[in-house]
C-alpha cells in the first residue's frame, strides 16, 4: 500500500460513451493504491462507469464539446468521486426501481443506474446544479465496508 492521504487526482472526459473507462481505470488504479480488495474495485468501476454515463448522456446530453470532470480524493479511510457535468441535475431523488416490472417488459429497462450506484458503494450524493454551473454526484468508497 502506498501513502495516499490527502491525494487528489482530476480527469477530464470529453462528452462521447466509452470514455468513462478512462475514468474507471484511473479510479482503479488509484484504489489499488490505497489498498482495496479487487471486489470493491470492481464495485467502484461499475459505480463510476454508470455516474459518468449518466454525466455523458443526461448531464451533458451527448454533447461531445462539453467535458464531464472527475475528482478522485483520497483519505486514510476511503476514496470519495465526484462526477461533474453541465446539466441541472435530477428532479427528484432516485427511487428504488421494481425489477419485476422491468423485467416482464411493464416499464422500460433502462433507469436501473442510480439504484446501483447506490448498491455498490457506500455513499452516494446527488447534488443539483444551478444554471450554467453543472451538478454532480459524490461517491463515497470506504477501505472497510460499514457492516463489517
Amino acid at each position: 500500500m502506498v501513502e495516499t492521504r490527502g491525494t487528489a487526482v482530476e480527469v477530464k472526459l470529453p462528452s462521447r460513451l466509452g470514455f468513462e473507462k478512462v475514468a474507471m481505470g484511473t479510479a482503479a488504479s488509484v484504489a489499488k493504491l490505497m489498498g482495496f480488495p479487487d471486489d470493491r474495485i470492481e464495485d467502484l468501476k461499475t459505480a463510476l462507469a454508470e455516474a459518468c454515463i449518466n454525466a455523458i448522456e443526461h448531464g451533458n446530453q451527448l454533447d461531445s464539446s462539453l467535458c464531464v470532470g472527475v475528482i478522485l480524493s483520497a483519505s486514510d479511510e476511503a476514496l470519495e468521486v465526484k462526477v461533474m457535468d453541465t446539466g441541472s441535475g435530477i428532479a427528484k431523488a432516485p427511487s428504488k426501481p421494481d425489477i419485476d416490472r422491468k423485467m416482464h417488459g411493464e416499464e422500460d429497462p433502462r433507469g436501473m443506474g442510480m439504484f446501483l450506484i447506490q448498491s455498490l458503494v457506500d455513499e452516494a450524493e446527488w447534488v443539483k446544479g444551478s444554471p450554467g454551473k453543472g451538478s454532480y454526484v459524490r461517491l463515497v468508497i470506504r477501505l472497510a465496508k460499514e457492516s463489517e
